[in-house]
């Protein structure tokens, strides 16, 4: 077996052994899942009190995903918890001697969560399109409508790839309380609509978290919308993936650089 492969196996049991990263990983799918049908339903109850442009605009698909929008918080958490937390409790001397070739042990760590969080992620992310749509009643629409698969994969694309950022900026902070300190209240007011908001919209829509909604629509908004974006779903994705690799790059920097 390669030092690689070691590595990763190694990482992979920590993850398995560490109550809290799999809780919050529970977490993700009850909330992602229980939003998704519980906003579903009040959107079916209230369909025909909507005004007519407001109907226009109606997304079910995207729908089903504003849970999804809060359980990313949680797997913000797992990424953060799972390699800040080596340094909070300074296993990662340890770890460092097990492993000794940094980048090595970077890579089995990141790849690790990555794999986990996949999983996670494409289990959760058809179980709230599933959970919308049902919720959603006559309003709903199945995967194969127009966009429906598109968006879902790019909603399970989303929030792995959210969890691999978390997990590059903690090892840039080296540690949890910093990440979890700004990243978590920041997803929150992103949900609040800090993207819809005049001043700031030209550089809160390219956010991480922004991002994502308009990787997951089937229904662009129209120009004079507080929802409209300047850009499509995938060149969301590729905002999305340069955030992702420039937090990766940063952590193996930090560690490579500085000292355990």
């Amino acid at each position: 077996m390669s030092a690689a492969q070691a590595a990763l196996r190694a990482e992979l049991l920590k993850l398995r052994t560490t109550r809290s990263t799999v809780w919050t990983l529970v977490l993700t799918f009850v909330l992602s899942a229980g939003l998704a049908l519980l906003v579903g339903l009040s959107m079916r109850n209230g369909f025909d009190r909507m005004a007519p442009d407001a109907r226009a605009a109606f997304d079910p698909v995207l729908i089903s995903f504003y849970g999804l929008m809060i359980g990313e918080i949680a797997v913000v958490a797992f990424g953060v918890l799972f390699v800040g937390s080596e340094y909070t409790s300074g296993m990662v001397l340890a770890s460092l001697t097990a492993v000794p070739r940094r980048g090595v042990f970077y890579g089995a760590k990141v790849l690790a969560g990555t794999l986990i969080a996949a999983g996670l992620s494409l289990v959760t992310g058809f179980a709230a399109f599933f959970a919308g749509q049902a919720a959603l009643g006559s309003h709903g629409v199945s995967l194969g409508s127009a966009g429906a698969l598109r968006a879902t994969l790019l909603a399970c694309v989303h929030l792995t790839l959210m969890g691999v950022f978390a997990m590059g900026v903690a090892a840039v902070a080296r540690g949890t309380a910093l990440p979890l300190g700004i990243m978590i209240p920041l997803l929150f007011l992103d949900s609040q609509g800090l993207g819809n908001v005049p001043g700031i919209r030209t550089v809160a829509q390219y956010l991480p978290d922004q991002v994502g909604f308009v990787m997951m629509r089937t229904v662009r908004p129209d120009r004079s919308s507080v929802g409209y974006r300047g850009f499509g779903p995938w060149t969301g994705l590729g905002v999305l993936l340069l955030w992702t690799a420039a937090a990766v790059v940063g952590g193996y920097l930090v560690l490579r650089r500085r000292d355990a």
